[in-house]
Order: C-alpha cells, then sequence, then structure tokens
C-alpha cells in the first residue's frame, strides 16, 4: 500500500524519516519548482489511508534540504536559498528557535551528526564551502573549501566521529576530518556533476554516489582508483541516494527520470525495482530506521509517498 500527501502548490525538494518515531516524516519544499518564491517545511504523519500534515512553517525563500536532530525528537533544521539554516521545535509554534545565515548563495545540504558525543551539523553551498555548525546553530565552528563547484551533499559518517562526506559539481566525492579541517581523500567520482552520497551502515569504508551522468557508484575509500560497484539503468540524473539502514548490500536512488530503483550489490543484476508513481522529477529519498524496508520519497509532482517496495515485501 501506498500512503500519499497532496502538497499542493509545493514541489518536494527533501524528506527525511524521524530518527525517533516511527511515524513522523519531514518535508523541505518549495514553490514555483524552487525558482522563485517561498517554501515550506512539512511535518506529516502516515494514517492508515494517506498522510496527514501535522505541522507546517513557512519560509520566505524555498527550503532545499532537512535533517532531524539526534539528540531532540522536535527538532529540525532546514536549508534555503537566501542561504539560511533554520532551527525548528515543533512544540514551540511557528518561529524558529535560530536562524544563521553565512552561506553567501543557497544551500543545498545540511546533516546531523550521529556519531555519540557529538552534536553537530554540517552545510553545503552552492558558494563552495561545506560549513560545520553547534548543535543550537549559534555560529559555525570551521568553514571548509576544496570544491571547485557547488557542493550538493554533505552527509556524517555513522562510523567516524569528526568526519563527513561531500559531493560537488566538480565531479569530485571529499571525504573532509573536521578536527583536522582537511580533506583526507578526494575522488574523481562522476565524469559529470554528483548530486549526491551516502555512507553504508554497516561498512564504514563504502560510500555511494549519485550523479547528473546517470550512474549510481559505490566506492571503498581503502582504494578508490574505480567503484566496486557502478549501478546503471536511470536515464537522466540520479538526484539521491540512500543505503539501507537494514541491509549492507541494499541501497535506492532517486532520479530526475520520474522513477526510483532498488539495487542489491550481492546480486547479479543488481537491479531489483524501478519505482514508477512520480510524474515529475525525484528528488527526496529516505528509509525509515523503525519500519524495515519502509520508503518515502518526494517529487516536483507535489507528493510525498510513504511505501514498502515490491522487491522488499517478505513473500
Amino acid at each position: 500500500m501506498t500512503r500519499v500527501f497532496h502538497a499542493a502548490g509545493l514541489h518536494g525538494y527533501a524528506v527525511e524519516a524521524s530518527p525517533f518515531s516511527a511515524n513522523r516524516v519531514a518535508c523541505a519544499a518549495a514553490q514555483n519548482f524552487g525558482l522563485s518564491g517561498g517554501g515550506a517545511l512539512m511535518l506529516l504523519e502516515p494514517t492508515n489511508t494517506g498522510v496527514a500534515l501535522v505541522h507546517s512553517w513557512s519560509w520566505s525563500d524555498a527550503l532545499f534540504d532537512v535533517c532531524w536532530s539526534e539528540t531532540h525528537q522536535h527538532v529540525l533544521v532546514a536549508a534555503a536559498g537566501d542561504g539560511s539554516l533554520q532551527l525548528w521545535d515543533s512544540t514551540c509554534g511557528d518561529a524558529p528557535l535560530a536562524v544563521v545565515k553565512e552561506h553567501a548563495t543557497e544551500v543545498c545540504s545540511v546533516d546531523w551528526s550521529q556519531a555519540r558525543g557529538e552534536n553537530l551539523l554540517v552545510s553545503g553551498s552552492w558558494d563552495q564551502t561545506a560549513k560545520v555548525w553547534d548543535a543550537q546553530l549559534a555560529r559555525s565552528l570551521v568553514t571548509l573549501r576544496g570544491h571547485e563547484g557547488v557542493i550538493y551533499s554533505t552527509v556524517w559518517s555513522p562510523h567516524i566521529p569528526g568526519c563527513f562526506a561531500s559531493t560537488s559539481g566538480d565531479g569530485t566525492l571529499r571525504v573532509w576530518d573536521v578536527r583536522a579541517a582537511a580533506c583526507r581523500v578526494a575522488v574523481p567520482a562522476h565524469q559529470g556533476e554528483v548530486l549526491s552520497c551516502d555512507w553504508c551502515k554497516y561498512d564504514q569504508n563504502l560510500v555511494a554516489t549519485g550523479s547528473v551522468d546517470c550512474s549510481v557508484c559505490v566506492w571503498d575509500l581503502r582504494n578508490a582508483r574505480k567503484p566496486v560497484a557502478s549501478l546503471l539503468g536511470h536515464t537522466y540524473a540520479v538526484r539521491r541516494v540512500k543505503f539501507s539502514p537494514f541491509c549492507k548490500t541494499l541501497l535506492a536512488s532517486c532520479s530526475y527520470d520520474f522513477t526510483v530503483r532498488f539495487w542489491d550489490v550481492s546480486l547479479d543484476p543488481p537491479l531489483q525495482q524501478v519505482q514508477q508513481h512520480h510524474s515529475e522529477f525525484v528528488f527526496g529519498l529516505d528509509f525509515n530506521l523503525h519500519i524495515q524496508n519502509q520508503v518515502v520519497d518526494c517529487s516536483w509532482d507535489q507528493t510525498v509517498k510513504i511505501y514498502t517496495p515490491a522487491c522488499l515485501t517478505p513473500p
């Protein structure tokens, strides 16, 4: 069963399932395909027949990404086209707890560290910088430069404290050491812009990337001269990649070709399913941490969908 939320007038850019609740999803969205107008951060909850809007916050510019706090079940951070990050609390009304605007141009990515005792955020921007922040968004702690293009994705390692990966319009995947404020690994990952990356939840050395060259690649950072898997099938740019939290070899990707694809790199062929239930670019994608194999995605077609792919449903 696919549960659907219709976000009238809002085009979805990112979704993230709550790390605390099995029934909470956040969606960052924009008016007019993010080209003009404002944005909204929506808090959603599946019901027996669909998806209900629990709360919505408006912003004066497009919202391009969202992440949940790893320490507080009601707190979220959104990334905006005006260069700002906003800290929101779903129990504290319609005004953000904090707003910071250090990036010079739009912020494409924000992520909250999962490492124990490390309550940090990282953001990536069109200004070609990544910034690390304290949990209150009081100030940035360090600004990291090295990419020669837009930074589309910044994702903390779930294994290594003080370590995150980023991908860029310069075609590279980079791995950063925050304490040293340095890039430790730079991988020429694709011939085109790299729009997304994600860490394997079971192996600290494996990172997946998705690119405008239509491919998904899986890299072993110990020897990144060539990918350990090249996943081909998308016909337009791959906008987001996500490793499963339940299976080391399973990952999902979504694309401007209107599809979500599910891959198992231990199988031949690796492509397990093509989910074709959107009528526009698919931007947002996540796995539910609490309900095995449940997926949430969002699209420019103004819908958010929650479902379990047929290939992952037990017989």
